[in-house]
């Protein structure tokens, strides 16, 4: 009687062997699959920055048809939420909800008059490397 216990409860687990080739295999499956999506986080990042930049130049044109002009510097992107004092052809908010941060966490960058665009604006975010003027800036001026 003795020995069926032992045997009943022998068959119901895993081996060690067992266990370690399931490990191996999912390790091996791992080792493929995750690199595959590691990048597209960051893809995912840039893509959200060039929309947000696009959306945000869809209603600086609106505000500029409005008002015959861009926000200047000083009044920022703020103004595309919040009317600036003086104007009285606003009629905005020309933006759904308020100028949030870039994809990395950093403001977007509004100059009017721009360098790059001096009869315009200047729009950029200083990308995945947080530092302005490095190659993967994301901007207005640059042809895509």
């Amino acid at each position: 009687m003795k020995l069926r216990l032992i045997r009943r409860y022998a068959a119901q687990g895993f081996t060690l062997i067992e266990l370690l080739l399931v490990l191996v295999i999912l390790t091996a499956l791992a080792a493929v699959v995750v690199p595959k999506f590691v990048g597209r986080g960051k893809q995912a990042q840039i893509a959200r920055a060039q929309s947000d930049i696009a959306s945000l130049g869809v209603a600086l044109g609106a505000f500029e048809v409005d008002n015959g002009r861009y926000p200047t510097s000083a009044e920022g992107l703020g103004a595309l939420s919040i009317a600036p004092g003086g104007l009285t052809n606003w009629h905005g908010p020309y933006i759904e909800r308020a100028v949030v941060n870039d994809p990395w966490g950093n403001p977007y960058v509004y100059a009017c008059p721009g360098t790059h665009n001096p009869d315009g604006y200047d729009l950029h975010s200083f990308g995945p490397s947080g530092q302005d003027g490095a190659e993967d800036n994301i901007d207005n001026w640059t042809p895509r």
